[in-house]
Protein backbone atom coordinates (compact mmCIF):
# COMPACT_ATOMS: atom_id res chain seq x y z
CA UNK A 1 0.00 0.00 0.00
CA UNK A 2 1.16 3.29 -1.12
CA UNK A 3 1.79 6.34 1.42
CA UNK A 4 -1.03 8.61 1.94
CA UNK A 5 0.12 11.83 -0.25
CA UNK A 6 0.60 14.80 2.11
CA UNK A 7 -2.43 17.72 2.83
CA UNK A 8 -3.13 19.51 -0.09
CA UNK A 9 -1.34 23.03 0.44
CA UNK A 10 -2.95 25.95 -0.95
CA UNK A 11 -1.29 29.55 -2.04
CA UNK A 12 -3.76 32.39 -0.93
CA UNK A 13 -4.00 35.51 -2.93
CA UNK A 14 -6.47 37.73 -1.35
CA UNK A 15 -7.33 41.28 -2.97
CA UNK A 16 -9.67 43.77 -1.76
CA UNK A 17 -11.33 46.31 -4.47
CA UNK A 18 -14.11 48.04 -3.53
CA UNK A 19 -16.44 48.04 -0.46
CA UNK A 20 -16.59 48.36 3.78
CA UNK A 21 -13.95 45.25 4.09
CA UNK A 22 -12.31 46.57 7.33
CA UNK A 23 -9.28 45.02 8.30
CA UNK A 24 -7.69 43.12 5.18
CA UNK A 25 -5.93 41.04 8.02
CA UNK A 26 -8.74 39.99 9.38
CA UNK A 27 -10.29 38.85 6.02
CA UNK A 28 -6.69 36.58 5.39
CA UNK A 29 -7.14 34.93 8.45
CA UNK A 30 -11.11 34.26 7.85
CA UNK A 31 -10.26 32.64 3.94
CA UNK A 32 -7.51 30.56 5.34
CA UNK A 33 -9.38 29.30 8.24
CA UNK A 34 -12.39 28.65 6.56
CA UNK A 35 -9.68 26.85 3.22
CA UNK A 36 -8.52 24.70 5.90
CA UNK A 37 -11.51 23.79 7.34
CA UNK A 38 -12.80 22.43 3.28
CA UNK A 39 -9.66 20.85 2.89
CA UNK A 40 -9.48 19.08 5.98
CA UNK A 41 -13.39 17.89 6.25
CA UNK A 42 -12.49 17.06 2.73
CA UNK A 43 -9.44 15.17 3.42
CA UNK A 44 -8.12 16.61 0.24
CA UNK A 45 -4.18 15.35 0.00
CA UNK A 46 -1.94 16.18 -2.81
CA UNK A 47 1.67 16.30 -3.99
CA UNK A 48 1.87 19.50 -4.73
CA UNK A 49 -0.12 23.04 -3.88
CA UNK A 50 -2.19 24.42 -5.60
CA UNK A 51 -3.81 28.11 -5.79
CA UNK A 52 -6.93 30.03 -4.50
CA UNK A 53 -7.77 34.19 -5.15
CA UNK A 54 -10.29 35.73 -3.17
CA UNK A 55 -11.01 39.11 -4.17
CA UNK A 56 -13.07 41.13 -1.87
CA UNK A 57 -15.32 44.08 -3.98
CA UNK A 58 -18.67 45.69 -4.05
CA UNK A 59 -22.08 45.25 -5.62
CA UNK A 60 -21.23 47.13 -8.86
CA UNK A 61 -18.00 45.08 -9.62
CA UNK A 62 -19.93 41.65 -9.02
CA UNK A 63 -23.05 42.95 -10.74
CA UNK A 64 -20.83 43.31 -13.90
CA UNK A 65 -18.94 40.19 -13.70
CA UNK A 66 -22.54 38.09 -13.10
CA UNK A 67 -23.89 40.19 -16.09
CA UNK A 68 -21.00 38.93 -18.20
CA UNK A 69 -20.27 35.01 -16.93
CA UNK A 70 -23.76 34.62 -16.36
CA UNK A 71 -25.88 36.58 -18.52
CA UNK A 72 -27.67 37.68 -15.22
CA UNK A 73 -27.51 41.58 -14.56
CA UNK A 74 -28.00 41.86 -10.98
CA UNK A 75 -25.25 41.86 -7.51
CA UNK A 76 -25.06 38.75 -5.95
CA UNK A 77 -23.49 37.03 -2.97
CA UNK A 78 -20.55 35.34 -4.48
CA UNK A 79 -19.48 34.14 -7.45
CA UNK A 80 -16.72 31.39 -8.27
CA UNK A 81 -14.34 31.22 -11.28
CA UNK A 82 -13.01 27.78 -11.63
CA UNK A 83 -9.78 27.76 -13.45
CA UNK A 84 -10.45 24.30 -15.03
CA UNK A 85 -13.50 23.07 -16.34
CA UNK A 86 -14.08 19.37 -15.30
CA UNK A 87 -11.12 17.75 -13.14
CA UNK A 88 -11.36 14.35 -12.02
CA UNK A 89 -13.06 13.30 -8.64
CA UNK A 90 -10.16 13.67 -6.17
CA UNK A 91 -7.85 15.57 -8.44
CA UNK A 92 -6.97 18.93 -7.25
CA UNK A 93 -6.00 20.86 -10.58
CA UNK A 94 -2.61 23.58 -10.07
CA UNK A 95 -4.92 26.26 -9.93
CA UNK A 96 -8.39 26.21 -8.12
CA UNK A 97 -9.80 29.50 -9.39
CA UNK A 98 -10.53 32.34 -7.84
CA UNK A 99 -14.14 33.45 -5.67
CA UNK A 100 -15.53 37.13 -5.63
CA UNK A 101 -17.46 38.42 -2.80
CA UNK A 102 -19.83 41.64 -2.85
CA UNK A 103 -19.97 43.64 0.76
CA UNK A 104 -22.78 44.99 0.26
CA UNK A 105 -24.83 42.06 -0.32
CA UNK A 106 -22.99 40.12 1.73
CA UNK A 107 -23.96 42.85 4.61
CA UNK A 108 -27.37 43.33 3.70
CA UNK A 109 -27.89 39.49 3.88
CA UNK A 110 -26.26 38.74 7.15
CA UNK A 111 -28.36 41.42 8.77
CA UNK A 112 -31.84 40.07 6.88
CA UNK A 113 -30.80 36.74 8.28
CA UNK A 114 -30.08 38.08 11.87
CA UNK A 115 -26.55 36.66 11.35
CA UNK A 116 -23.16 38.16 12.73
CA UNK A 117 -21.21 39.26 9.39
CA UNK A 118 -18.32 37.16 9.99
CA UNK A 119 -20.36 33.93 10.25
CA UNK A 120 -22.52 34.99 6.93
CA UNK A 121 -18.68 35.64 5.24
CA UNK A 122 -17.14 32.38 6.26
CA UNK A 123 -20.29 30.65 4.78
CA UNK A 124 -20.00 32.24 1.50
CA UNK A 125 -16.14 31.72 1.34
CA UNK A 126 -16.84 28.14 2.12
CA UNK A 127 -19.34 27.78 -0.66
CA UNK A 128 -17.51 29.25 -3.24
CA UNK A 129 -14.70 27.04 -2.57
CA UNK A 130 -17.09 24.00 -2.82
CA UNK A 131 -17.74 25.11 -6.05
CA UNK A 132 -13.99 25.46 -7.94
CA UNK A 133 -14.02 21.74 -5.91
CA UNK A 134 -16.81 20.93 -8.39
CA UNK A 135 -19.90 21.05 -6.04
CA UNK A 136 -22.83 22.63 -7.24
CA UNK A 137 -26.89 23.05 -5.68
CA UNK A 138 -28.44 22.57 -9.61
CA UNK A 139 -30.67 20.07 -8.54
CA UNK A 140 -31.91 18.80 -4.61
CA UNK A 141 -29.40 16.34 -4.50
CA UNK A 142 -26.63 18.48 -5.62
CA UNK A 143 -27.49 20.89 -2.87
CA UNK A 144 -28.06 18.63 -0.39
CA UNK A 145 -24.45 17.22 -0.74
CA UNK A 146 -23.27 20.28 -0.86
CA UNK A 147 -25.15 21.87 2.25
CA UNK A 148 -24.27 18.88 4.18
CA UNK A 149 -20.58 19.38 3.39
CA UNK A 150 -21.26 23.41 4.30
CA UNK A 151 -22.77 22.14 7.45
CA UNK A 152 -20.11 20.35 8.56
CA UNK A 153 -16.96 22.84 7.52
CA UNK A 154 -18.68 25.58 9.79
CA UNK A 155 -19.76 23.91 12.34
CA UNK A 156 -15.78 22.85 12.99
CA UNK A 157 -16.13 26.76 12.96
CA UNK A 158 -17.99 26.84 15.65
CA UNK A 159 -20.78 28.60 13.19
CA UNK A 160 -24.15 27.67 13.48
CA UNK A 161 -25.79 26.09 10.62
CA UNK A 162 -26.63 28.94 8.24
CA UNK A 163 -29.54 26.46 6.78
CA UNK A 164 -31.51 26.53 10.48
CA UNK A 165 -34.45 28.24 11.01
CA UNK A 166 -34.74 30.54 13.79
CA UNK A 167 -36.50 33.03 14.73
CA UNK A 168 -34.47 35.82 13.50
CA UNK A 169 -34.27 34.32 9.77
Amino acid sequence: MSPKPPPLHVNIVVSIEAGGWGDPGELEMLVHRTTESVLVDLDLCSPSPTELGVTFTDDAAIRALNAEWRGKDKATNVLSFPAFAQVGEGVVPPMLGDIVIAFETVEREATLEGKPFDHHLTHLVAHGLLHLLGYDHENDEEAEEMERVERRVLSALAIPDPYAVTDEG
